[in-house]
């Protein structure tokens, strides 16, 4: 398991949930993302992400872009 501070550079789906931004991960499971910008343009699409891991469902992310 990744430790906090770790980078991440994951693909998958992002979708929105209540509020929040989720990643669909394709390795199976789920990220919580904390966004600088909402990407409206890459919903419900796959898309690559890369950032730190918060701990271990959370991930602040540098960048989304499309996969």
């Amino acid at each position: 398991m990744a430790m906090p501070g770790s980078p991440v550079d994951e693909t998958g789906t992002l979708v929105r949930e209540g509020g929040a931004f989720i990643l669909r991960r394709d390795r199976g499971g789920t990220f919580v993302l904390e966004l600088q910008r909402v990407p409206v343009d890459h919903i419900a699409k796959r898309v690559r992400i890369r950032g730190v891991l918060i701990d271990a469902a959370r991930v602040s992310v540098d960048g989304v872009a499309a996969a």
